[in-house]
Formats: C-alpha cells, structure tokens, sequence
C-alpha cells in the first residue's frame, strides 16, 4: 500500500491488494524475464541447434527449433517476457528469418546493461549508447553487404541452404533451395524504376505425407486437395470456366425458428418439390454461366450435387478460404459470394486436371499465374517442420532478391561489426561510450552460441574470430562442422542485410523499452474512463509477477 503523509496522517493512494515494484528492483525483475526469454530459444541457433518439444494442454505436440514459433507456442504470463516475443514476431513479418538470433541479442543487451546499472550508470545513458551502437551498426552493415542481381541464381541458392541449415529442411536442402529460387524467380517482376518485386500472393505451400522431402516438386498453378463431391462428375478439363463460388449450393434457410405444420402428404410433397425446384434454380444459374468447373467454399447439397453431375459440370465443396484466395490470384478471377447475381463474366478461362494417384486437382490460368511448391514428409511432425524452414527460407530469398543485399554468416558480420563498434565507441564522449562498447560485446553472442551449440571451444574460436577481423578479413567466420575460421561468404553461408538490420534495430529498441521501466504498477481496468465505481480496483494485470525471471 503507498501512503503520502497528509496533515500528519496518511493518505491511501492505492489499494491493499496492489502490486508494486519500484526503481533497482523492477529493473532487475524486467531484465531477469527478458533473458529467460531469450535464454529459452539460445540453444536452437545454428546449424547444430537443438529443438524443443512443445505439448500444448490438448496434448498436440510440436517440434521445431524456429524462434518465432516456439515463443509464439510457449505459455508465456509475463507482460516483460511478452515485450520480448514482439521482437521475434517482427524479426518475422519484417525479414522472414533470424527471429532467434534478435532475441539472442535482446537478451545479451540486457545482460551486459544490467552490468553497466550495477556500476550506477543512468538507464538514460544506457539507452542512449544502445541508440547510437544500433545506427551506427546498422550503417556499417549496409557498407559490408554485397550487392546481387535478382539472377544471380547460385548466391540465392546459398541464402536458402543457409536459412534451412540446422532446420527440418537440411537433409535435402539442395533440392529444395532449388525449388525455392526457381518459385521466387517466376513470381518477380521487374518494377519502372528497376527494382524487383516479389509477389509472395502468387505462391503457395501445399504438404503432402508419405514420401521422402527430395521427392518435393514446384507445380505451375494452384494445387487443391479435395476430391470430386460426386463420382460421376468428370475430373480433366482443358478449357474450362472455372467458377469461385463463396456462397452455398443449398436450400436457403429461414433467418429465424420456423414450424411448418404438414396436414396431408400433398402438402409435405408440394413443400419437398418446392425445396428441389431452387436447388434446380441454383443449378441452372451456374449452368447458364457456362462454368464447367466449380469451387465452392460452402456445402453442396445431395441433390444438387446430382444435377451438376448430370450436367457434366466438376463441383469441389468446403474449399479452404486460403486457396480460394490463391485460385483467384492464378485465375485472375472473382470469387462470387451470390449465387442470384452470377453472370458469364463472372467464370474465368483455366485448365483443371485430377492427379488420381496425389488425389489432388492441378489448375492452370491462361496466362501461368502462381505456382505451388508441393512439400513431401514421412509424418505429420516431419512435414510440419520442413513446411516452417521451407517458408522461412522463401522469405529470406524473396527478400535478398527484393533488397539486392547479403553478407557473409557464420558469426562473420557480428565480429566485424563489434569491432568496428569499438573503434566507434573512442568517438563517443560520457557514459555512453561504455554502452556501445557493451552493444559491441552483446553482438559477439552469436559466434559464441554458434561454437557453443556445436560442441566447440567457444572462447579459443572468438579469440581466432577476432584476429582473422583485425588482420583485415571482413568475412571470416566459423565453420561449425569443421570448427575452423574461414571465408564463410566463398564457402556459401550468405545470410540476407535487411534481416541483419531489422534483428539489431529491433533487439536495441526491445532492450530500451524494458531499461526505460522504473515502476511497475497493477492497474485498474484501462478500458474504462472511470468514475465513483470504476476504475478504482486494480486489474490484477501483472502476470508473473510472482517471482523474479519467472518469465514463463
């Protein structure tokens, strides 16, 4: 309870039941939460990363060693730890890839700011030498990356193997890379000004089980698991009107409870006979249409399913939301939500063909819209995991051939990059200085996880690391397979700039956000106003507070 001393008597600002942590004691409980976070996700960095097993409460089970999604998966109840996981979520959207690594980061910056804390340097002074550490490595990773042409297919090839190495997709990352770069390079136009665009709508992941990941195929068009809704419909067109229906080939039902009260078999007859007359109504509208083929992304009743096989026309029913929007993009098409306002311009031009052994439909447009990238696994958990390094690596490349920019991995860049942070850091005047030379020691996180996942000496490879940078090569690295210092850019090991960039500007700012948290109050209901009755109870909205770096 906080008290203010009024007339000398005490005045209750907040309740017996409010939460408070103040000052150094809130700084070191927001710092232990976020490293506990990011300690969570250290050892899956890297090819030799090791994964977690996720149980959920349904008893449904995960494994994978991608950041974003173990984060998103853990049950986190702590608002600092949280923080944390929006680092990876935007590591994610923004770049693709390298979500572990910024939480890594975030988490290494908070630990050597704590340091700095405990020496009685001001939070402000911290912030401020993370803010000039980040823009200034953020500068100089632009100058250190190494323009590319959209073309240039064996370095896009690299940056997919390297996403996928240490991921589900490894074993048979040569061939997928290949798919991959084949997929992003048929979905990129060149812009006015000469830049290219990716155009990630006109691609599509579909996952099939049973079969080994090196038997994986890129596929022109759309690809829809689902069978015929009746087996006496045909299943091959070569010039078909193909028709996206977003509205059910059913009888329509009363808006509210409806009885009908039936007092001889004439009028039950009259009633199912009016029910069949605008099943045949809806029926004739898509005939008269011409569309020969229809997806539909609701039901289709028996009866209608009858007529449509009588008419030679090709009815899918329950087709996912997601590939109606994908059979749209390679249609060039509409998707039509009332049956009453269909027209003839409303089908489009396609050829549809059934693969009776995949059980699946291939549909083409006119003019080669989109591609599928058809995934094959031995088992669900298998596939699941290969379909997350696969997207990741799409990502990467699709952003690499969007920017036009790449570095060297393995660690090569964050080396380089704190040493030049250093040589910064003598320019820095105050306190500061200290802080961006703490920035610089919380980058060389990444070799040392790297060696230290691998099994290898991680002190003795820093010490190589930093040598083989001082002496005047900018990309060497490690060779976790080898243990070795080498040239990881000529050994293949290229990572994308734009996803280093956006892993050091967004584990700086995540680590200045929690440094800036003096007091950590339980508030009452922030969604009201208040008033005499509101407002004034706290929310209990601290979750996790129970005990320091209990982040999870």
């Amino acid at each position: 309870m906080s008290q203010r001393m009024q007339q000398g008597q005490p005045m209750v600002i907040m309740g017996d039941d409010a939460q408070r942590v103040k000052d150094k004691d809130a700084q070191e409980y927001n710092i232990s939460a976020a490293r506990g976070v990011a300690e969570a996700v250290r050892s899956t960095l890297g090819p030799k990363g090791m994964d977690k097993m996720l149980v959920d409460s349904m008893g449904d089970v995960t494994i994978t060693n991608d950041g974003v999604t173990i984060l998103q998966t853990m049950d986190i109840d702590n608002p600092t730890a949280e923080m944390i996981v929006e680092v990876a979520e935007t590591q994610e959207d923004e770049a693709g890839d390298g979500t572990t690594s910024a939480v890594a980061i975030a988490g290494e910056l908070l630990k050597n700011a704590e340091d700095l804390l405990e020496q009685d340097i001001h939070p402000t002074a911290v912030i401020k030498g993370f803010n000039l550490a980040s823009e200034y490595a953020r500068e100089q990773v632009d100058e250190l990356a190494t323009e590319i042409d959209a073309e240039d297919t064996a370095t896009l090839k690299s940056v997919a193997e390297t996403s996928m190495t240490g991921k589900g997709a490894e074993l048979e990352k040569e061939v997928l890379a290949d798919l991959i770069v084949r997929a992003i390079q048929g979905v990129t136009v060149e812009a006015d000004d000469g830049s290219h665009v990716v155009d990630l709508a006109n691609l599509n992941i579909e996952t099939r089980t049973g079969r080994s990941a090196s038997e994986s195929r890129l596929v022109s068009g759309a690809v829809i698991d689902k069978d015929p809704v009746h087996d006496d419909m045909p299943t091959d067109f070569e010039d078909a009107n193909v028709l996206l229906l977003n509205d059910a080939i059913e009888v329509e039902e009363a808006d509210v409870d409806t009885a009908v009260n039936v007092e001889s078999p004439d009028q039950l007859q009259r009633f199912l006979d009016q029910e069949e007359e605008q099943l045949r109504e809806k029926v004739d509208q898509i005939v008269e249409s011409g569309a020969d083929v229809v997806f539909c992304q609701k039901g289709i009743d028996d009866l209608a399913q009858h007529y449509l096989a009588k008419e030679g026309i090709l009815a899918v029913r329950r087709t996912k939301k997601s590939d109606m929007t994908f059979l749209k993009n390679v249609l060039d098409s509409v998707i039509v939500t009332d049956i009453d306002s269909l027209s003839s311009e409303d089908v489009a031009p396609g050829t549809v063909q059934r693969d009776t052994a995949e059980e699946l439909f291939h549909v083409e447009g006119p003019d080669a819209h989109g591609a599928t990238l058809l995934l094959y696994g031995s088992t669900e958990h298998v596939v699941d995991e290969l379909e997350r390094g696969v997207n990741d690596a799409i990502d990467v490349v699709a952003t690499t051939v969007s920017d036009g920019r790449t570095l060297p991995g393995g660690g090569a860049i964050e080396v380089e990059l704190a040493r030049r942070l250093r040589d910064y850091a003598d320019s820095v005047s105050g306190r500061e200085q200290l802080a961006v030379e703490a920035f610089a020691d919380s980058l060389e996180l990444i070799p040392r996880v790297l060696a230290e996942n691998a099994g290898l000496d991680s002190i003795d490879l820093l010490v190589d690391l930093r040598a083989a940078h001082d002496a005047g090569d900018e990309n060497a690295g490690l060779n976790v397979f080898s243990g070795e210092v080498e040239d990881t850019f000529d050994a293949g090991v290229v990572e994308t700039a734009h996803a280093k960039e956006q892993a050091i500007a967004s584990a700086a700012e995540a680590a200045n956000l929690v440094l800036k948290i003096d007091d950590i109050i339980s508030a009452g209901d922030l969604s009201t106003s208040g008033g005499d009755d509101e407002g004034g109870a706290p929310g209990g909205g601290m979750g996790g507070m129970g005990g320091m770096g209990g982040a999870m």
